[in-house]
């Protein structure tokens, strides 16, 4: 089977897969974490807020989320949000949103729900005593989460965020199935094209599993040197 493997398309590739698509990968994977820690850090302390109807909206949202598969969130982004768009403005044309835009406002969504769940449990891991310490310093709610209870917080979810983040990073390859040309997508492409789907196919498994699997070992020692001793 080996001899018939041709490592010649992998060769004439890796660069184009790497310049583009990986980059295209990378940067998805960046600003929707960056997008979903935020949205998911506010649905958190919604989900905690003593006002129940604040806290009912954030956790049917999270749920929902929760419940539904991520390609069908994709499709329904990407097919939905022009003509909602168009119906806030009052628009009678859908809304070119584009597929990049659609994709990051997806993976910002859908990913916020799991940050959130994260950062909740991040939250309740801070001892109630340093926030009735902020309150008996004439600090309000927001300035005691942003000043005590939130760096805390992050700092113990670290690993799991980045644990969440190499799994987002993985899901994005999802958005091939839009033809965008992701990593993964690229090299579908190009492995329908040459005629190549096995050496194609092997090639990216292997640098997603190099490159998960490196992050994932730099979690674990980082998980060690960020761990809060009590």
């Amino acid at each position: 089977m080996l001899g018939n493997f041709d490592f010649d398309v992998i060769q004439r590739s890796w660069v184009y897969l790497f310049q583009t698509g990986m980059v295209f990968t990378l940067k998805l994977t960046f600003l929707a974490m960056t997008g979903g820690i935020l949205l998911g850090t506010v649905l958190a302390m919604m989900r905690l807020s003593s006002k129940k109807p604040i806290a009912i909206i954030a956790t049917s949202y999270v749920n929902l989320m929760r419940s539904v598969p991520l390609v069908l969130v994709i499709f329904w982004f990407y097919f939905l949000v022009p003509y909602i768009g168009a119906w806030i403005i009052g628009s009678a044309e859908p809304v070119q949103v584009g597929a990049f835009s659609s994709c990051l406002i997806t993976f910002v969504m859908f990913e916020a729900a799991y940050y959130c769940e994260i950062m909740r449990s991040g939250i309740q891991s801070i001892p109630r005593g340093q926030i009735w310490a902020g309150y008996a310093m004439g600090m309000n709610y927001w300035q005691t989460m942003g000043s005590i209870v939130l760096p805390q917080a992050f700092r113990n979810m670290i690993p799991i965020l980045l644990t969440q983040t190499i799994v987002l990073f993985q899901d994005v390859s999802l958005v091939s199935i839009l033809s965008i040309a992701d990593f993964f997508g690229s090299a579908s492409k190009i492995a329908q094209r040459d005629g190549r789907l096995v050496e194609m196919y092997s090639f990216v498994a292997v640098v997603y599993f190099i490159m998960c699997f490196g992050l994932s070992s730099l979690v674990k020692k980082l998980q060690k040197k960020v761990a809060i001793i009590r």
